[in-house]
């Protein structure tokens, strides 16, 4: 994490209000205005866009995906652009907090792989398209959503430190690492061969 230079009301002010954004639903936001039901009552019952795609609305799924990313992008981007760049990180590790426990849902959220992908983008546009690229070829060789996220997470930081951005190898590290635990179920149904592809339905 960069030295915190800007003013300690501001940075609290940031996270905040990233928290806040971070903690909106989209997925059951979403699904339940598409009349699809309760997201948190279909397949795995996780509120992001993996499971929204078990509701076989790809539309859906789409929308939940770009919004789960751009609510932290925009919190990233709005805080660097009014306080700072500290304030950037410190929007970054708020709203994903949000996503992963957002209070409208009883801190009961979701895995935060799309908030984390949208925040890389933010923060180094580069870093998250490589993330973004290590994504989409693991769930193109494994079908399975849960694989690709884990691969991009933890190759994340040592991207940004590659790269040069050694400032924000910290904070990735962090969210790699809440990201990993986010998966633990998913974790051991992978080394048990249990864990569905993408698209299947599951009630697990």
């Amino acid at each position: 994490m960069p030295e915190l230079t800007s003013a300690p009301l501001a940075l609290i002010l940031t996270a905040v209000l990233s928290y806040l954004l971070g903690s909106i639903p989209f997925g059951v936001v979403i699904t339940r205005a598409l009349g699809l039901g309760d997201l948190r009552k279909i397949g795995s019952g996780n509120i992001g866009a993996t499971n929204v795609l078990r509701t076989g609305n790809k539309g859906a799924a789409a929308a939940t995906l770009i919004l789960d990313a751009a609510k932290g992008g925009i919190a990233v981007l709005i805080a660097r652009a009014v306080v700072g760049d500290d304030a950037a990180q410190v929007a970054a590790l708020g709203s994903f907090l949000g996503h992963l426990y957002p209070v409208w849902l009883g801190f009961k959220g979701g895995k935060g792989v799309a908030t984390f992908l949208g925040i890389l983008l933010a923060l180094a546009w580069p870093i998250g398209l490589l993330a973004c690229a290590t994504w989409a070829v693991t769930a193109a060789l494994t079908r399975i959503s849960s694989a690709s996220a884990l691969a991009a997470a933890a190759l994340s930081p040592g991207y940004l430190a590659f790269a040069g951005y050694s400032d924000m190898v910290i904070l990735a590290l962090l969210l790699a690492i809440l990201v990993w635990l986010r998966h633990a179920a998913n974790i051991r149904r992978l080394r048990d061969g249990t864990e569905p592809k993408i698209g299947k339905k599951t009630a697990t």
